[in-house]
């Protein structure tokens, strides 16, 4: 039978490490965690919970220190987890016969939540994390697996709550610059340097690098979408509404199947429409059609996708337009079929309009 490892690299991680290891124990026969120079009591907690413990020398390069941390297994398979993630679900039956049975790479469901306007959010993800021993990781930052064994979904739901760390982005910022240097024109390392700008709330930076990115890009990666629906997000923020217009306007189809993108078509329509009614009205009928998109697209396992935006946030989005419209009966069926997805607000709604 073969076994499987949690393999880990930390820094400074006593308030989550715990919750990690904890959750993926029950499911693994060896935890190997590699330190890369943590102050606080991350290697006495992971010892304390069983882990094989050692100290990495950090050289700036994330591959080389998880490449050490796999070197340190004696397990036949690695799944790896950062600190900040926990195991949600886990199929054990469903693993094992992948395990057992496949001869490729098991991408897990990474659930992250994050907050937009102090509302949470949860996004989801599809990535390379269950792998044979003999796989290495290329790339100094946002590394990848070198292999060009198939992928397959797997059944392990991992949630994460480390989005946008300021002490990440101080680390991740600077690896960044350094990869750019070896590629320049590389759109991957372009759209994660502009999204750690933006998560520092430098808007002129971020902006920089998406523009870069989405100049890059030639529509195959999988990232593509995100690219684009991102920073769509963040010319709005700064209020470049022409700009967004443009990017729109060249109807890329390998967005069409995203419904992420549609919403924020929808989100971004209404803002135009408010920013100046008398320009900008004739693009009030292209928020319903936005957001009738999402529901026809549906919710995507295809790309790193916000919940909800191909089902019960476009559905009440959907209701606000009808809403505004005057559209009362719409409205209320729509809320009610984002309520019945379990959707809070649109519950909240339909009591404030004596429709519960």
């Amino acid at each position: 039978m073969s076994k499987l490892a949690l393999v880990m690299i930390t820094l400074n991680e006593e308030a989550k490490i715990g919750r990690c290891i904890e959750s993926a124990a029950p499911y693994v026969d060896e935890i190997v965690v590699a330190d890369t120079g943590s102050t606080d009591r991350t290697r006495e907690i992971a010892l304390e919970l069983g882990a094989k413990v050692f100290t990495y020398v950090w050289e700036n390069d994330f591959s080389a220190a998880r490449n050490y941390a796999i070197s340190k297994s004696s397990a036949d398979w690695i799944l790896v987890m950062d600190a900040d993630e926990w195991i949600e679900a886990l199929d054990v039956s469903g693993v094992s016969e992948f395990i057992q049975k496949t001869g490729g790479v098991g991408r897990i469901e990474i659930k992250s939540i994050f907050k937009d306007s102090d509302i949470q959010h949860t996004a989801s993800d599809y990535i390379s994390r269950l792998f044979p021993r003999s796989l290495r990781y290329k790339g100094r930052i946002h590394e990848q697996l070198n292999t060009s064994l198939p992928r397959y979904n797997v059944p392990i739901l991992v949630g994460h709550d480390g989005y946008f760390s300021q002490r990440k982005s101080d680390r991740n910022v600077p690896l960044l610059l350094l990869e750019l240097q070896d590629h320049p024109d590389d759109p991957y390392y372009l759209y994660q340097l502009a999204k750690e700008y933006s998560g520092l709330d430098n808007g002129a930076e971020s902006r920089n690098y998406f523009s870069k990115a989405y100049a890059a890009l030639q529509g195959m990666e999988r990232f593509a979408p995100n690219v684009v629906t991102e920073y769509i997000y963040l010319l709005m923020k700064l209020k470049d509404y022409e700009a967004v217009l443009g990017i729109l306007q060249r109807e890329h189809a390998w967005l069409r199947r995203f419904p992420d993108y549609h919403f924020a078509c929808g989100v971004f329509y209404l803002d135009l429409v408010l920013s100046n009614p008398a320009q900008y009205m004739e693009y009030l009928p292209r928020i319903e059609r936005s957001y009738r998109l999402c529901l026809e697209v549906g919710e995507t396992e295809l790309y790193d996708s916000v919940k909800g935006t191909g089902s019960y946030a476009a559905l009440y989005n959907l209701g606000n337009y009808y809403e505004v419209l005057g559209k009362a009966e719409q409205a209320i069926q729509c809320y009610r079929n984002s309520a019945a997805m379990g959707y809070s607000k649109a519950g909240q709604r339909l009591i404030e309009m004596n429709e519960e």
